[in-house]
């Protein structure tokens, strides 16, 4: 609680959002409900104290410039809690600051997750799965996540398990198709699956 302290009371909002936010005038709901654009982690520091930071993948990568060259470090970091995930990707010259730059791209792009039963075989009204199949592509990779009953846990790749336990996910099955060894792109179109939930459930 101190911690969150420290951010409410050092925090100077830049938006009117983060304002509304700060005088306790709006809820993490209404703003997925109104659609409206985070663009302050503080916010979520805020209204989600309880978020964790998993890093996905570290790894070097170089390129040329003029003076010749470069390597730098390529953090890939998830943040979630139950019901909520984000991703981020960051580079810098250090390990450290690419971390805590994905950590704040990742707070900036946090989703609800629609969890739900639409298993057959289980059908307990609960939010151990999803509730319906849904698919999500990243690059060449693609996956397919399909509702499970409870008790089989998450049958799916280790990557793909990092981020549906943060997410509060019990219980999938998937499929994946295309390059599934790039981590980065297979749990990025496992996010994207996840966002991709909302939109055929305003479909429907």
């Amino acid at each position: 609680m101190s911690r969150l302290r420290n951010i409410e009371e050092s925090w100077v909002p830049r938006t009117r959002l983060g304002e509304l936010v700060k005088q306790g005038l709006i809820t993490l709901d209404k703003i997925f409900a109104n659609n409206l654009v985070v663009k302050e982690k503080e916010i979520i520091d805020v209204l989600l104290p309880q978020l964790r930071e998993d890093v996905v993948k570290i790894a070097m990568v170089q390129q040329m410039s003029a003076s010749g060259q470069r390597s730098k470090f390529k953090a890939v970091v998830l943040v979630g809690a139950e019901g909520f995930i984000g991703i981020g990707a960051a580079k810098s010259r250090e390990v450290g600051p690419a971390i805590r730059k994905a950590i704040g791209k990742a707070k900036l792009s946090v989703i609800p997750i629609l969890r739900g039963c639409g298993s057959k075989e289980c059908g307990c009204g609960g939010t151990h799965s999803i509730p319906f199949k849904i698919n999500g592509k990243c690059g060449s990779v693609r996956i397919q996540l399909i509702p499970a009953p409870a008790g089989v846990g998450l049958a799916c790749a280790d990557k793909v398990k990092q981020l549906l336990r943060l997410a509060g996910i019990e219980d999938i099955w998937s499929k994946t198709f295309g390059d599934t060894r790039t981590s980065e792109n297979l749990v990025k179109a496992t996010f994207n699956a996840l966002k991709n939930a909302h939109k055929f459930s305003f479909n429907l």
